[in-house]
């Protein structure tokens, strides 16, 4: 099948928008010679005659109509389309998709994603929150936000710098009755809010402290498989609940919770934001990535 050029169609566009070929070329920025052979590879490919030409005028013929009626609207959309492209470019606009952990998505999306949403009100941002790995090439993300020894080595890492801890946390009520845990394994005794991993394994809870290392398999009344969930049942006096520091913050500082074995939560790996290679990306891209380092680096101001 024969193949056409878009600057052969933009030719004849041109000629029936200008009224000439001479005209039509200044149009296009080519020369005379250039716009006159090109409508006629046209014609020779379509083996039709387009243009009635004279010395002193130039008519489409009745096929010229026809063919200039029908390839018009299809050509403008083409030419919107490539503006519109073109435009991201320039101006941050469209369309950014992120992949995260749940955690992950809540810490990075008042300082880092709501910010850069207030900068680039042109831009939406679609963040899909789930607990499995994804590749993000693959599954038509943008970007995506784990811990940093979760990202794929042969992806680009921005780490985006706050300390990350796990919380061990009660409701002060609970302990009323009981005396508070010095030790992880003291856990064992007493009531917690089990946790499931999107796999459907059962949460262990981790511990270290001067080298040493530990896991448990704790026991409780009720297995959640959402952070939002456990801190309802643990603020209601349920049992201990095992949290991400930032999900119980507040918390702490109001007293609805108390932490406890704070010594046995070191800092856990830093949240990274990884992409891969993205030549000519947008400029929404470009601008999220600027963002983010800036966020990383404690230069991004309020907003």
């Amino acid at each position: 099948m024969t193949r056409h050029s878009l600057i052969e169609l933009e030719a004849v566009l041109a000629i029936v928008r200008c009224g000439s070929f001479r005209a039509a070329a200044t149009d296009l920025g080519i020369s005379t010679t250039a716009i006159s052979n090109a409508v006629g590879k046209l014609e020779r490919q379509l083996d039709v005659r387009l243009f009635n030409r004279t010395t002193r005028s130039v008519s489409l013929t009745y096929a010229g109509r026809i063919f200039v009626a029908q390839v018009k609207p299809s050509l403008e959309g083409i030419q919107k389309a490539m503006n519109t492209a073109r435009s991201q470019q320039e101006t941050p606009s469209g369309i950014l998709r992120i992949n995260a952990f749940a955690t992950a998505a809540r810490e990075i999306m008042a300082p880092l994603v709501l910010s850069y949403l207030q900068r680039y009100p042109q831009v939406h941002i679609d963040i899909v929150t789930e607990g499995r790995l994804v590749d993000v090439v693959a599954t038509g993300f943008d970007l995506g936000i784990r811990s940093a020894d979760f990202v794929p080595s042969d992806a680009i890492a921005i780490p985006l710098g706050k300390m990350r801890r796990m919380a061990i946390a009660a409701s002060p009520a609970f302990f009323e009755e009981r005396a508070v845990p010095r030790v992880p394994q003291e856990l064992l005794s007493y009531p917690c809010v089990r946790g499931r991993l999107p796999d459907g394994t059962l949460l262990r809870w981790r511990f270290e402290k001067d080298g040493e290392q530990l896991q448990l398999d704790v026991e409780g009344p009720i297995t959640l498989d959402e952070a939002s969930l456990a801190r309802i049942a643990v603020t209601n006096g349920v049992g201990i609940g095992y949290f991400m520091e930032a999900d119980v913050r507040d918390d702490f500082a109001t007293g609805r919770l108390v932490r406890i074995l704070d010594d046995w939560t070191p800092p856990l790996a830093p949240l990274c934001l990884y992409y891969y290679n993205r030549r000519n990306s947008s400029a929404a891209f470009q601008a999220f990535i600027a963002v983010a380092r800036d966020f990383a680096a404690g230069r991004l101001s309020p907003t």
